[in-house]
């Protein structure tokens, strides 16, 4: 439920910031420079955006600090406008409150410790040997699987799938239809058929991270699957077994990541990239989405892409060419023998 409104000055004294203009202007919610009416709050994160803060019906206005007198509406000055504002969205649109407690139509092994202060909803099975945390939420449907544990603060929304064995870290959010720990893809071939592998290992999730909706960890067929602090998985994302994913990470949605890959820290990966496995990603590295990355990207701080989007016939163009290099490569290369020849012969 939306909270509010708030007086400039009051999220000034909660968020810090300078505050330019008016402080007694109360907003209501926040919204782009472009859709804002009377009572919002917007925010200006890049200069190229000027001409909609120019035109904006907003009641006051984010800036960062280089562009403090771009406006005379009422402003907070910040560093980074963009996080101030995501800190101002949280003010106003708070976590839904839980009521601690276990539902009647809950089904909880006897053996499991049920903090005081969590809240277990209609249709969960928490099974034999699983730790709860204080003020965990397991939404209405949620499957907790033997001897799992999941950090305080954590809360796992309706329909969610732990697997046993399975850690969770402190303040985690796992969305609808995510599944934690399914057997990874583990078969070994014999006479024509797959032999299954058993998969042994777990999935251990740190502090603070965001599994999306639908999102699938693999847990690991020996070693464990890992997910560092602070990392934030979108929807639909399939991470195989005995990945590792570095702190603060951030992958959008529909991205695959093979087996036995580790993602470095703070990298981010664009939606729909395809990682093949057994690769090492170095930290910092920015994947652009649908890129299909079959090597290990050692360097740090590296950016990669793939062509976009292109008019057909510049596309079919670019792959005739595409398909010419070998010979291409060739005719340059018997070129060079021949000049290489004649500089002999001088």
């Amino acid at each position: 439920m939306a909270q509010g409104p708030f007086r400039l000055a009051e999220i000034v004294g909660r968020l810090g910031g300078e505050l330019v203009g008016d402080p007694t202007v109360e907003v209501r919610g926040v919204a782009t420079l472009r859709s804002a009416q009377p009572g919002d709050l917007s925010f200006l994160a890049q200069s190229k955006y000027r001409t909609d803060l120019a035109a904006t019906r907003a009641s006051a206005v984010i800036l960062p600090q280089g562009e403090r007198d771009a406006t005379s509406l009422p402003r907070i000055v910040c560093r980074d406008p963009y996080a101030y504002f995501a800190h101002v969205s949280q003010l106003f649109h708070p976590p839904r409150p839980m009521t601690p407690g276990v539902h009647p139509a809950a089904v909880v092994a006897p053996d499991v410790k049920i903090p005081a202060s969590a809240s277990i909803e209609a249709g969960c099975v928490v099974e034999p040997g699983v730790t709860l945390g204080e003020r965990v939420v397991l939404g209405a449907g949620c499957f907790v699987g033997e001897g799992a544990a999941i950090g305080a603060d954590s809360r796992l929304h309706p329909r969610a799938v732990v697997y046993g064995a399975c850690v969770i870290g402190e303040r985690a959010i796992v969305h609808s239809g995510a599944v934690i720990g399914a057997d990874g893809f583990g078969f070994a071939p014999e006479g024509g058929r797959w032999i299954k592998i058993a998969q042994t290992g777990r999935v251990v999730i740190g502090d603070d991270v965001e599994v999306g909706a639908n999102t699938s960890i693999d847990r690991g067929a020996i070693d464990d699957t890992v997910i560092e602090d602070g990392v934030k998985l979108d929807n639909q994302i399939q991470i195989g077994h005995n990945c590792r994913i570095g702190a603060h990470t951030a992958i959008a949605g529909c991205v695959g990541i093979a087996g036995s890959t580790t993602i470095g820290r703070h990298c981010m990966i664009g939606g729909a990239a395809m990682i093949g496995g057994h690769l090492s990603i170095a930290d910092r590295t920015i994947i652009a989405g649908s890129t299909v990355v079959t090597r290990s990207l050692g360097r740090a701080d590296t950016n990669t892409s793939v062509i976009p989007a292109t008019e057909v016939r510049e596309w079919r163009r670019t792959v005739a060419l595409m398909r010419g290099l070998a010979r291409m490569s060739e005719r340059i290369r018997e070129l060079e023998r021949r000049l290489a020849g004649a500089e002999r012969e001088r």
